[in-house]
This record gives structure tokens, sequence and C-alpha cells, in this order.
């Protein structure tokens, strides 16, 4: 069995961060999403890996490698433009031959990991097996609706007027069945090949999907929010380690991860909370659910509920919360007089003054 992983996509709900990173390699407790589902699917026990990759293919080629690091052996498919998640099927038909499948998309994440889906599908070998969870906006998603007796029977894609509130999740598993299907597509509304048209096709012409009901936790970490929210919930899961220095002045209190070469001085860290490798914060406070990449600065300062990426500075600014501070960004006070705001902003920026 193989996997195909979804690692290319512009990320445009994350800009202007993505402007200049890929989606899938922004950190969550400081580890690329990316990454987990990777570790998922190794831990599935397949080792065989498609990265399908677009305009950030070599941001990607230079995180994964050949996938060793992973226990993975990593090839590389180029989708030139993301023209929907059958058409990855499509593109990368040379890589999956004949082979059944896992589809991955890589800005997802799953607790709990795969490895039993993966089992169960293995076992039963139906022509798809879909992931559902309950969600409160079905119309953000691709939906499905099931018989009474569970079956699924059909499906649709961001509907208008959803008749369930079950949405797809991101992790499908396949056998070459759906190539047949992805052959028979044609450009949705919004100008994609549909994976969910590709299932239906399935559906209407006598092949077995089943479905899989997940109450566990599921994220697309598409936004902002979702990053806060899977960051959160990951730091809950963190042991508590001091690799770095720390001095008699700080106050550590919980699940608070220091890691080599980081310094704090003169601080009150309330876990849990990562701190990175070469960071120092001095006479700061950092609040929970709160990671800090490398290399940062955090002066005389506060910060909780966020996510500080690698080079960023916070000097002398009193109170920061449930915040995406991007790549080198600076953030410091403004001038007591004039009383204005001095502002640099790239595009799709989005501001929040308290004038």
């Amino acid at each position: 069995m193989k996997a195909l992983v979804l690692a290319g996509g512009a990320g445009t709900r994350l800009r202007p961060i993505t402007h200049t990173s890929a989606k899938q390699l922004l950190p969550v407790a400081n580890k690329p999403v990316l990454f987990y589902g990777l570790e998922a699917i190794r831990d599935a026990g397949i080792t065989d890996v498609g990265l399908v990759v677009g305009d950030t293919a070599a941001a990607i080629r230079a995180a994964v490698g050949d996938g060793s690091s992973f226990g993975l052996d990593a090839s590389y498919v180029r989708q030139e433009a993301p023209l929907g998640l059958a058409h990855a099927v499509l593109v990368a038909r040379d890589f999956l031959g004949d082979d059944d499948f896992v589809m991955y998309l890589g800005d997802n994440f799953i607790v709990g990991g795969i490895a039993q889906l993966v089992e169960e599908f293995r076992t039963t070998r139906p022509d798809a097996q879909i992931l559902l969870t309950r969600v409160p906006d079905p119309t953000e998603f691709g939906v499905a609706e099931l018989n009474d007796a569970g079956q699924v029977v059909g499906l649709e894609e961001k509907p208008q007027q959803p008749k369930s509130d079950l949405a797809l999740v991101g992790v499908y598993m396949f056998t070459s069945a759906v190539h047949e299907a992805v052959q028979h597509l044609k450009p949705s509304g919004r100008g994609e090949l549909e994976i969910t048209e590709a299932i239906q096709w399935l559906i209407d012409n006598g092949r077995k999907v089943t479905s899989t009901t997940i109450s566990g936790y599921w994220k697309d970490t598409g936004n902002v929010a979702d990053m806060l929210e899977v960051n959160r919930m990951v730091l809950e899961t963190v042991e508590p380690r001091q690799g770095g220095m720390v001095d008699a002045g700080c106050d550590l209190i919980g699940r608070v991860v220091i890691e080599d070469g980081a310094q704090v001085s003169g601080s009150r860290i309330v876990g849990p909370v990562i701190i990175g490798a070469g960071s120092r914060v001095t006479d700061s406070y950092v609040g929970p659910f709160t990671s800090v990449a490398p290399d940062c600065v955090i002066a005389d300062s506060e910060i909780e509920y966020s996510i500080v990426l690698r080079g960023a500075s916070i000097r002398g600014v009193r109170r920061i919360e449930a915040s995406f501070i991007g790549h080198d960004v600076q953030v410091t006070p403004a001038p007591r007089v004039p009383k204005a705001h001095r502002l640099i902003l790239g595009d799709h920026s989005r501001v929040q003054i308290s004038s």
C-alpha cells in the first residue's frame, strides 16, 4: 500500500504568511504540520510515499528530503496548478500504479493517527473508504449523505444546502478503481476535478464505498484560528523539559519545554509552552498554549495563546494574545507622541487596533 500526500496549494486563507511559506510547513508546537501526517503514515506501516507539490516544491523537498529521516521512501509528483484533489490522483498515476493507497491532505491533523483505519481498509478492501466527522458548518466542506443503513449514497462539495452535517476528513483510502472514476470527471463549477465526484462515480457504478465517522480530534489547519487550536491541543501533550539556560529569577509553571540553547531570564512561563532552541526570553511573561520557534527574542513583553515563527522579535509590548507572528517579524511599541498607529502591512493582512 502506498500513500499520496498533498503538499501543494496556495494557502490563501493563511495569507500573508503563505506568501513566503508553504502552508504545510507552518509549525504546530514547533514542528511542521506536514511532519505529523508523515509520521502517522509511517506508524500505519506505509513507507512508499508520493508528495504532490506545486509552487512551494523546493521548500517541501528541502524539509522532507528522501523521507529517510521519517522512515519513509519519498517521491515527488509535480502538480502545475491546484486543480483539485482528483487531479492530484490523476497526475500521480505513474507513482501509484495499481496499488491501494491512502490519500492524506498535508495540512490536516488527526489525533491518534490512522493506523487502525488503514488496517480496517486492508482487511475489508472496499473500493473507497472515507472518514467523516460532524461539523457545525458543512457548507465549507465536502459533505456525505448516508441512508438509514449507514451506507454512503451521496457526496457533494461545499453544498449551499447540505443534506447532512457529516464532512469529509482529509484522509481517503482507495483501490485502483478510483483511477477509472477520475478518468470520467470534468471540471466542476470551481474549475477543479473533485474527489467527491470521483467517489460518487464509484457509488453510481456499483463499487463498494464505506465510511467511518470519527469522534476524535480533526482539524484542517487552513486558517489562523485552526492553527492556534491545533497548537493548543498538541501542547497539552508535551512533557516538561529544560534543555536551555533558566536563571534563578524565573518562575516556570506546568508543562514548559525549554529547548537546547534557549535562554530564559527574569521571566514567568506558564505552560503548556515551548521555547525554541536559540531563543531568548527576558523580563517577560509567556502564557499557556504558546509556541516560540527557534532564534526568537521576547523582551519586556507579555504573550499567550500564540504562535511565534523563527527569527521574530517582540520587545516592550505589554500584551499579545491569540496571535500568529511570522518569520523575522519585529513587534515594538508605537511612539507615545503623536498618538497614531504606524503600520507596514503586506497583502491580505488583517490588523485589529484598540483605539
